[in-house]
């Protein structure tokens, strides 16, 4: 919990998706499921909507994509359990070891909440099955294309320094654009956006870089601090 002897001017940020929660073995799971139920032929037609569907509307929305896939072929009726499987899909298993631990060093640091992006329905989902909500006492953020909305952040959260914990160096760019030497970007190296060299080497290299989310809890507050005026 967020402990009130904490520095109230400073607020963590923490990304989901292969930040706390390893999404990527969330996704093999699903190709896994979705190549036993309707075959190979018919996953890889779904990953190609979800793909365009990302195009589209810049975040990941696997219900969406299912939905859509479900207008190419409404006589599957397998397409219901494939639904029940990502509704009832046991995320908190998911988290990466030590993540609840660094947030949990957040906030003993400063404030700490989620600020990610997404669909409506299946992020909130995500983040309320995995016990993050809970975690987090309901200090959670989503938005379409959180980099966009940071005015809006910091009205509902306002501080003198912020902390922005991510995996996509895209996202910490556009954020230490915006608010410069106020916040220090942390750039755990987890998941395949930030295991792809050549994507990671376009942007500006981060204030900070982990190699898991739990080395979060070798930096004092100071070092964070200190970290984003280099």
């Amino acid at each position: 919990m967020n402990c009130p002897d904490a520095n109230p001017s400073t607020v963590f940020f923490f990304d989901v998706d292969n930040t706390l929660l390893d999404n990527d073995r969330v996704a093999e799971d699903l190709k896994r499921y979705l190549t036993t139920k309707v075959g190979e032929a018919c996953e890889q037609r779904y990953w190609e909507i979800f793909e365009q569907l990302r195009t589209e509307l810049g975040y990941a929305d696997y219900l969406g994509a299912l939905q859509r896939y479900r207008v190419e072929r409404p006589h599957e009726p397998k397409l219901l359990a494939v639904s029940h499987f990502m509704v009832n899909y046991p995320f908190a298993n998911r988290l990466f070891p030590e993540s609840l631990d660094a947030a949990r060093y957040a906030q003993r640091l400063g404030r700490a909440a989620i600020l990610s992006d997404g669909d409506v329905v299946f992020q909130p989902l995500k983040v309320d099955r995995s016990g993050l909500y809970e975690f987090f006492e309901g200090h959670v953020l989503i938005y379409i294309h959180k980099e966009q909305e940071l005015d809006d952040v910091e009205a509902k959260y306002p501080a003198t320094h912020y902390v922005m914990v991510d995996d996509k160096v895209r996202i910490l760019a556009a954020i230490k654009k915006y608010w410069g030497a106020r916040v220090t970007t942390v750039f755990p190296r987890q998941g395949h956006y930030a295991l792809d060299a050549a994507l990671v080497a376009k942007y500006p290299k981060p204030d900070i870089t982990l190699e898991r989310i739990g080395e979060l809890q070798k930096y004092s507050l100071e070092q964070i601090l200190a970290a984003a005026g280099k």
